[in-house]
C-alpha cells in the first residue's frame, strides 16, 4: 500500500529532535524503547492446518529449498502427526527469533497521517509544546513507509510460509501490527536494520513545520531560524486549540516569525 503524498511525524521540543531537524535528519530508534509493550515484540502463532494440506506440505517440503537437507532425508521415515509437530517447531522458534533479532538490532521511526490529533500532540508532541513536521512521501526514506495495522488479535503464520518461502513479506506484520486501541495514531513506519541511525533526508523533502499551541515562544522563534537557514522554502503553521471540535486548527505564518510579529498578529 503506497503512502498518502505528505506524512506528519510529532517532535517534543527536545535537543535530539532539535538536531535532528538541523542536520535534515530522522532517527531510527530501536522498539525496545516503544511505550507500547507489544511493539515490535509480538508473539505470533502458528495457525491449524488440515490433514490434505499437511499431506501437500510434506510432498512439498522434500524439495523445498526452505527445508534443511537434514529434516529433508529425514521426512518419508516420519508419520504425518511426526512430520507436523517437527515443522510446527522449527516454524515457532524461527519466529521467536526474527523477533528477538528485531528488537535487538533494527531501528524504527514512526508517521502519522494526522497533524491535528490531541492524543498525538500530547504523547509525542511535546504535550502541546513542541512540532510537527510533514514530509513529501516522493523522497527517501518517507517513500518507503509501511502502513500499520491494527487488529484485537495477535497474528497467524500458516506452515505454508515457511514450507513455500513465501514469508518474508507477511513477516512484516510482526512489526507493523499493534492493537487496536492505537488505531488514533495512523500510523506509517518506516524500517531500518540498524537501530541508532540517523537517515539525512533531502532539505526539499520537508514540506511544513507545525508548532504546538502551547509552545513556548522562545522555542518557536529557534525553530523558525532553524526553518529559515534550513528549509527557506517550507511552510511555517501556528497551533491553537479549536473552539468548534476536539482538535488543533492551525493557522499559516510568514516564513520567519519572530515574536514581535507574532504579538503583533495576535498569534503570541
Amino acid at each position: 500500500m503506497n503512502p498518502p503524498k505528505t506524512i506528519f511525524k510529532y517532535e517534543p521540543f527536545a535537543l535530539r529532535a532539535i538536531q535532528n531537524l538541523k542536520a535534515s535528519s530522522v532517527h531510527f530508534g530501536p522498539p525496545s524503547n516503544f511505550n507500547d509493550p507489544y511493539d515490535c515484540a509480538l508473539t505470533a502463532s502458528i495457525a491449524d492446518t488440515s490433514h490434505d494440506e499437511l499431506e501437500q506440505l510434506r510432498t512439498e517440503a522434500l524439495t523445498s529449498t526452505a527445508y534443511p537437507q537434514q529434516a529433508r532425508d529425514a521426512i518419508p521415515d516420519l508419520t504425518l502427526e511426526e512430520f507436523e509437530t517437527q515443522i510446527r517447531r522449527g516454524a515457532q522458534l524461527a519466529l521467536d527469533q526474527i523477533r528477538d533479532d528485531f528488537l535487538q538490532t533494527s531501528g524504527v521511526t514512526c508517521f502519522s497521517e494526522t497533524n491535528n490529533n490531541l492524543l498525538m500532540w500530547s504523547h509525542y508532541g511535546g504535550k502541546y509544546k513542541g512540532f510537527c513536521l510533514e514530509f513529501f512521501t516522493d523522497f527517501e526514506p518517507f517513500n518507503k513507509l509501511q502502513k500499520v495495522h491494527y487488529a484485537n488479535k495477535l497474528p497467524q503464520f500458516q506452515l505454508s510460509d515457511f514450507i513455500r518461502n513465501e514469508n518474508h513479506a507477511k513477516l512484516m506484520d510482526l512489526f507493523c501490527t499493534k492493537s487496536s486501541a492505537w488505531a488514533y495514531e495512523k500510523e506509517w513506519r518506516a524500517l531500518h536494520n540498524e537501530a541508532g541511525t540517523l537517515f539525512s533526508y533531502e532539505r526539499e523533502a520537508l514540506k511544513a513545520i507545525y508548532f504546538g499551541p502551547d509552545i513556548n515562544t522562545q522555542d518557536r522563534d529557534l525553530l523558525c531560524l532553524i526553518m529559515n537557514g534550513q528549509f527557506p522554502d517550507a511552510e511555517l503553521w501556528i497551533g491553537s486549540r479549536s473552539s468548534a471540535a476536539f482538535i488543533i486548527e492551525f493557522e499559516k505564518a510568514p516564513n520567519y516569525l519572530p515574536y514581535a510579529e507574532a504579538r503583533r498578529r495576535g498569534l503570541a
